[in-house]
């Protein structure tokens, strides 16, 4: 189970070079989408097609539906989805060259074969966003897709998703929706304090979730969390661990555990270079 949690932080650490690329906002805008939050909501839902603000919100779970109808479904107006898609891989692939470039260590196209093992074994059934980016193109290693990076950081997404996926059906098993989650992330010290702003979130909503968690016992009258809520917080993280490792065949177990030391490296280095701040929105520790 440790080498399967160090996989699973590197997944998360080279899939979310994407959301912190300094330039991401203004090549997302040159294709139209106006401001950071269009160009989030559309890069990441246009796996899916062009699903509504309903589709995105339920999808998503962490987000106001406010927010999400601020950028969706105008987006699919001011932009073609192909290029979106395109786009984001390329920030992607962009981003990560310049962390792993002279790396006798890390040999990409390898371990994104061994990542193309993993993928190969998971289940998919109730897994809509992960199922969405299995569906998209693997890149080629090649002229189309130098030092196969491309390649990887697709592999690395459709895990990172279907991770993603198993948390979301494991927070709606305890009646957590996207407010309670996160107010109880933020009072556990897994997201920073401005979490209600960054995921849209009104102060009545969040007064309205936090009276929630108060009622179950997981936060303190001065809306710190409860001993009962660290436990709970940290069962939730631990159940989703073992839903990913149940909807796994024991042959992708191996695989995740075989590429876990050489992803992780990966992870490393994106947490080296200063480009994610820690603490950060999306929840993810320095490696």
């Amino acid at each position: 189970m440790a080498e399967l949690t160090s996989f699973w932080h590197g997944v998360e650490l080279v899939h979310d070079v994407v959301y912190f690329a300094p330039d991401a906002r203004g090549r997302y805008g040159a294709l139209g989408l106006k401001g950071g939050w269009m160009g989030y909501f559309a890069s990441r839902a246009a796996a899916l097609g062009v699903p509504t603000p309903q589709v995105v919100t339920a999808t998503f779970h962490g987000f106001a539906p406010a927010l999400v109808t601020r950028a969706v479904p105008d987006a699919w107006r001011l932009a073609e989805r192909e290029q979106v898609l395109a786009e984001r891989l390329a920030i992607a692939r962009d981003t990560l060259e310049p962390l792993v470039a002279g790396r006798d260590d890390l040999d990409v196209p390898a371990l994104a074969e061994e990542l193309a093992g993993v993928v190969a074994g998971l289940d998919l059934a109730g897994k809509p966003l992960a199922a969405a980016e299995a569906s998209l193109a693997v890149p080629d290693v090649g002229p189309g897709d130098p030092g196969g990076l491309g390649a990887l950081w697709r592999r690395v997404t459709v895990l990172r998703e279907f991770r993603g996926d198993c948390h979301v059906a494991v927070l709606v098993s305890e009646g957590l929706g996207g407010a309670t989650a996160n107010a109880l992330a933020v009072a556990t010290g897994r997201v920073p304090a401005g979490q209600r702003e960054s995921r849209g979130w009104s102060e009545r909503e969040w007064a309205a979730a936090l009276a929630d968690l108060r009622g179950r016992g997981w936060l303190n009258d001065d809306d710190t969390a409860s001993i009962s809520g660290r436990s709970t917080r940290d069962r939730i993280e631990d159940a989703t661990d073992r839903a990913c490792q149940a909807n796994m065949t024991p042959a992708a177990a191996i695989a995740a555990e075989q590429a876990a030391a050489h992803l992780y490296a990966v992870g490393a280095a994106v947490s080296a270079s200063g480009l994610m701040p820690f603490p950060n929105p999306v929840g993810v520790g320095p490696a």
